[in-house]
């Protein structure tokens, strides 16, 4: 038998599938908790493997990657074909290549560093050179084109497979995810952009949040007495769970499936609900313990809050800049295409009353996991890969640098006023419209609902899904300042950090694919004898056997 097996590289964990290449069926499908960098976007990991060395970076890469492998239970031998999908800082480091041009805009800048970009128009390597893999040396491994550097090989997935390349209407396409993509089309024209929207679309820097996985609350509804969590079953489908009260946490009528915690859709969901019922008035939450009571144990809190509203500000602001860049107005997008695991499990209307769909679209598709499809599609026929960069060459596709707008600028300052500290919704409209932003319409009314996929990942196959809770490595040293004073872990905010003592010397132990990485550091600031060094311990080539 001949195998294949398809990964989607995301920002916040990867996804994995193994497929019959003869029956051409998905057999299984594996997804990691985490992604094994630390960081909580990708502009973290970037910063990381620059900091850090990309052969390191890559190294990690693989090895989590291997590490699902060996969960698909699949003979290396038989393996044949790989490919992979995700965005360009997440398929360079894992084909080990050039980063830094991803880093800098100017190209001065790129050329006084000696920066080249690298080929990313697609290509075929054997499985020899990712010798972590433990792939046979005549496998192949395929990497899909990007249309330019900026607009990734997911982005690109995300246009093929929504169909909006066959649109007359004006539409846009989004991937609500930690690194949010999304491209509006106008015409011939392809607008895209990307925003770090953070973690909370996945569930992740939520207290009590986790990924798409089986026990997250994906979605909340309104019923007669109270308000009805849906729980993931085992194969990612919405069972129902408990029936609560928002405000006080009284449990109406035990579900069928209980809550162990709540993902971004779960989140979004939830945040609707609150405005729905008057206890959410921002930037506050307006109960007695200050939280939403979702279920026995789940809890939405005012920091959650906070944490939502700048990823659902990000992406508002997204759209609208995408629009001033086309010179078009909101309510000329008919058509909305929503993509990824938040995209599937989103009830669109709750998503559209919080500003995550443009405000007036006549039709919304949920068209799922459109990066590990590609994947697939590869796998499944290696052809496929001269079709794509054949797509990527001919398309009329910019892309807006967001972090470079003063459209965007703006408009996120006003979502971070908004969602930060309440500002009213008047005076929201009176400065954009000072701003010369496009204008934000009333709700309009309902539109047509198109559900092409009831799951993220449309095929699980016979063997079920296995998640890895932990991946990528736990790394260990010994910093010989450190007076073993505890403050690092204790104010670590993911809890990625321990000491284990052996013989009267102390290590720290970090766990990688918990930590926040570059941007947080809160272990290097914080540390009395300043001897804490991030980068050092993440290189460090002594690791420690981990656990799952």
């Amino acid at each position: 038998m001949q195998f294949g097996i398809a990964l989607d590289l995301g920002t916040s964990g990867f996804r994995g599938q193994l497929v019959d290449l003869d029956k051409q069926e998905v057999l299984g499908t594996v997804i990691t908790a985490r992604h094994p960098l630390p960081g909580a976007n990708v502009i973290d990991h970037l910063n990381f493997a620059i900091e850090a060395g990309i052969q390191g970076v890559h190294e990690i890469v693989l090895k989590t990657i291997d590490q699902m492998i060996e969960h698909l239970q699949v003979p290396r031998e038989n393996i044949t074909r790989l490919a992979v999908c995700g965005n360009p800082i997440q398929l360079s480091l894992f084909e080990n290549i050039e980063i830094r041009d991803l880093a800098y805009a100017g190209e001065n800048k790129k050329k006084l560093l000696g920066i080249k970009a690298p080929d990313r128009s697609g290509k075929i390597i054997s499985g020899k050179h990712l010798p972590l893999l433990r792939l046979p040396e005549d496998a192949i491994v395929l990497i899909p084109p990007a249309v330019k550097h900026e607009i990734g090989a997911d982005a690109l997935a995300m246009l093929i497979l929504s169909g909006v390349l066959e649109r007359e209407e004006i539409a846009l396409v989004t991937d609500y995810g930690t690194n949010a993509e999304m491209a509006l089309k106008v015409g011939d024209r392809i607008i895209s952009g990307s925003c770090a929207a953070g973690p909370a679309l996945e569930g992740q820097h939520i207290e009590q949040g986790m990924l798409a996985a089986p026990g997250a609350i994906c979605d909340i509804s309104k019923e007669k007495n109270g308000y009805r969590n849906f729980v993931l079953d085992a194969n990612l489908q919405a069972e129902p769970g408990d029936l609560v009260t928002l405000d006080k946490g009284l449990i109406i009528e035990n579900g069928l499936s209980k809550a162990t915690g709540i993902t971004g859709t779960g989140v979004i969901a939830a945040v609707a609900q609150g405005f729905e019922s008057g206890l959410i008035k921002l930037p506050r939450i307006d109960t007695i313990s200050t939280t939403l009571s979702l279920a026995s144990n789940v809890r939405i809190n005012e920091k959650d809050l906070e944490e939502a509203g700048k990823a659902f500000g990000a992406l508002r602001a997204g759209y609208i800049t995408l629009a001033a860049e086309a010179g078009i107005e909101l309510e000329d997008i008919k058509v909305a295409y929503m993509a990824g695991a938040s995209g599937t499990y989103v009830d669109p209307i709750k998503a559209r009353k919080i500003g995550l769909v443009p405000p007036v679209v006549e039709k919304i598709y949920q068209i799922g996991n459109t990066s590990l499809a590609m994947a697939r599609e590869l796998v499944i026929n290696p052809n496929r890969l001269e079709e794509l960069k054949e797509i990527a060459g001919k398309l009329l596709a910019s892309h807006c640098m967001f972090g470079d707008s003063k459209v965007f600028e703006r408009a996120y300052l006003l979502e971070l006023s908004y969602w930060g500290e309440g500002m009213p919704w008047s005076q929201y409209r009176k400065f954009a419209s000072m701003y010369k932003l496009p204008s934000l319409p009333e709700i309009g009314p309902q539109p047509q609902l198109i559900k092409k996929s009831v799951r993220d990942i449309t095929q699980i196959g016979l063997n079920g899904l296995v998640t890895i809770q932990q991946v990528g490595e736990e790394k260990s040293i010994v910093f010989t300042e450190c007076n073993g004073c505890s403050v690092c872990i204790i104010k670590c905010p993911e809890k990625a950090l321990r000491i284990e003592e052996v013989n009267n010397t102390k290590s720290i132990i970090l766990r990688l694919d918990r930590c926040n990485g570059t941007a947080c550091k809160r272990c290097e600031t914080i540390c009395s004898e300043k001897c804490f060094n991030l980068v050092k311990i993440s290189l460090s080539n002594v690791n420690v056997e981990s656990g799952e």
